[in-house]
């Protein structure tokens, strides 16, 4: 296990993985997940040269678990990366790298603030610049007013999917981890239902889920969320219309700094749940730094989790390419 450090980030205190010595490259997780997620890089990053340190965010295991829907804002879980950074890298730049929701946090954070960011990984969610409306309102086009569910909608309102998922935690992470996953099939997850279909009884996942999530795994996450509960993790959800008003501010910037890109050919997330053609071409437009993008066969949303090797292959030359020329 490495070693772990609580921070004070201003806002949050922040509890943090750490192993090695040298730069930053910091480490940013998604939903429903911790800083364990990013357990197969964290060693190949410190013996690389670099301090590799993956953070639980504000609601998820050692963190802080404030108590209220606008707590999980953008802006404010960019404070508490900014906060991190100060205390780990005060004299430097550092290096970031998110999955899922932690993608648009760094993809974010380093288009505010490209004097902190020197670089930018991300991995699932590609960045397509600041959005012209907000999600909610195309949840609402896309899925609601179709009476379609859409996981998010079963978010959206502040204690039942808590209730569902608390009550069983274990089965909930078995079969969210699964049913995203490359090894998922039609039926996994719940899709042609009614909007008010209850998450937990459309998600079937075998007896195992594969071999790149054992059992000591899964008892790792139910314990960190019996601990945390789910109030904090699923409010991220209820702030896409906060986001969108804050980031209006920098709708004419790209992300300028060193970028990398990778993702499962079978994450629904990485097409916008199929609205997105070329997302790495279209990416380009606003990332125009990418310098690796790699799309994985047959991966599905768990990236880093169910291909380390392959992830760890792209990831840790281009860090260390890195050495020199922005850190």
């Amino acid at each position: 296990m490495p070693e772990f450090r609580t921070i004070d980030a201003g806002e949050a205190q922040i509890r943090v993985a750490l192993e090695g010595s040298g730069p930053l490259a910091l480490m940013v997780h998604g939903f429903p997940e911790s800083w364990y997620s990013w357990r197969h890089q964290i060693g190949p990053v410190a013996g690389a040269g670099f301090t590799a340190a993956a953070m639980d965010v504000r609601g998820y295991g050692g963190s802080s678990k404030p108590g209220a829907v606008p707590d999980y804002r953008m802006e404010a879980l960019i404070g508490d990366i900014l906060g991190v950074g100060k205390a780990l890298s005060p004299d430097a730049p550092f290096i970031l790298i998110g999955h899922d929701w932690g993608a648009p946090q760094v993809w974010n954070t380093s288009l505010i603030h490209p004097d902190r960011i020197a670089a930018v990984a991300a991995m699932s969610v590609p960045y397509f610049g600041v959005p012209q409306v907000s999600f909610d309102l195309v949840i609402k086009q896309v899925w609601d007013d179709k009476n379609k569910f859409f996981y998010q909608s079963y978010f959206r309102d502040p204690g039942r999917a808590e209730a569902a998922f608390e009550a069983e935690p274990r089965r909930f992470l078995k079969g969210f981890y699964h049913a995203i996953s490359g090894e998922a099939k039609r039926g996994d997850f719940p899709v042609d239902q009614p909007s008010d279909f209850p998450l937990l009884d459309g998600l079937h996942p075998p007896e195992t889920i594969g071999a790149w999530m054992s059992e000591a795994d899964l008892d790792y996450y139910t314990r960190e969320f019996e601990g945390s509960g789910f109030f904090g993790p699923l409010s991220r959800y209820r702030n896409h219309t906060r986001d969108w008003e804050f980031l209006q501010a920098y709708k004419d910037r790209k992300i300028e700094q060193p970028a990398l890109f990778i993702a499962g050919d079978k994450d629904p997330a990485y097409s916008g749940f199929g609205m997105i053609d070329d997302p790495i071409g279209r990416m380009r437009n606003f990332v125009p730094g990418l310098e690796v993008a790699e799309v994985l066969p047959g991966c599905g949303h768990w990236t880093q989790q169910e291909r380390p090797a392959e992830v760890n292959a792209a990831l840790v030359p281009w860090l260390a390419s890195l050495k020199g020329r922005v850190v």
